[in-house]
């Protein structure tokens, strides 16, 4: 297995939220990163977002402009899934949150990568070991599960799987910590320890503004300003997106408990298509 200083060159399969985020991190970090996608169009806008948020960075003086106009050369684009993972390192996949295409996607990689790459799945609660039962090498497989927005947040959940080898979890753990992350290792198991944990609060918040007891503002304040999260738990759903929200809780109730039963709210934003930020509306309003 690598070590994670040696790792030049990445590829992220998956160019959304989480995707582009990745690819970005992973290129202010040094790595040389091939971004994957089906869609052409998407990845033009993955790469659009990578140059607004590495600019943002730039202005407010966190990121060099010398490196970032570097990182931003580090990033290449492509539609072709064997010309992505083709002497990588390491491959992160951030495609939707369907498991049948994540067991499809890591059934493939055997053929195109080394015996020494690592192979991390972005799920945010999908069962890592279910997916890395695809692989033709399980034991390199791992949960890598990023926060949104990635380049901000900090913490990366690290997911040992059953078939995981120590060195793999080894090599992850080292890899959050070269793109300036604070990982966590945990054991896999529905909802990991930060789906579940997150979600219990939001459903809550969700069930709170479904019955009246204050506005999305006024709940999101009173985690913010009452226990000092950095975001309320209704703004950070729109953030996530309804429609995932909703897939991990419904994934959780089977696996957990009918705590996790989605509220009626949810359901029926989801179903206008009121996703958050990505719909321009969820909870709030989202004009940029």
């Amino acid at each position: 297995m690598h070590q994670a200083q040696d790792v030049k060159q990445a590829a992220v399969l998956g160019s959304g939220t989480m995707g582009h985020g990745i690819a970005q991190v992973l290129a202010l970090a040094g790595v040389s990163v091939r971004l994957f996608d089906v869609s052409t169009g998407a990845l033009e806008h993955a790469q659009g977002r990578i140059r607004a948020n590495v600019q943002k960075g730039i202005d407010r003086g966190k990121v060099d402009a010398a490196e970032g106009a570097q990182a931003l050369e580090r990033v290449t684009t492509t539609d072709d899934l064997s010309k992505a993972t083709r002497g990588v390192q390491v491959v992160v996949e951030a495609i939707p949150e369907r498991i049948e295409l994540k067991r499809e996607v890591f059934g493939s990689l055997g053929e195109a990568t080394g015996p020494d790459v690592l192979l991390a799945t972005n799920t945010s609660s999908l069962p890592i070991t279910e997916i890395a039962a695809a692989a033709r090498h399980p034991e390199r497989v791992v949960g890598m599960h990023f926060f949104n927005p990635v380049h901000i947040m900090k913490l990366v959940e690290v997911v040992r799987a059953d078939q995981s080898s120590p060195e793999a979890v080894s090599s992850a753990l080292d890899l959050a910590r070269r793109l300036g992350k604070e990982p966590i290792d945990v054991k896999d198991s529905p909802g990991f320890a930060s789906s579940r944990l997150g979600l219990v609060i939001g459903l809550e918040a969700i069930r709170m503004l479904e019955s009246g007891v204050a506005s999305a503002e006024d709940i999101d304040k009173a985690m913010t300003l009452g226990y000092g999260f950095p975001m309320g738990p209704l703004r950070l759903t729109d953030l996530v997106g309804l429609d995932v929200r909703l897939s991990i809780a419904e994934y959780l109730a089977r696996e957990v408990g009918s705590h996790f039963e989605p509220p009626a709210l949810l359901r029926q934003k989801v179903e206008r298509g009121e996703l958050g930020r990505k719909s321009g509306r969820g909870f709030y309003e989202w004009n940029d």
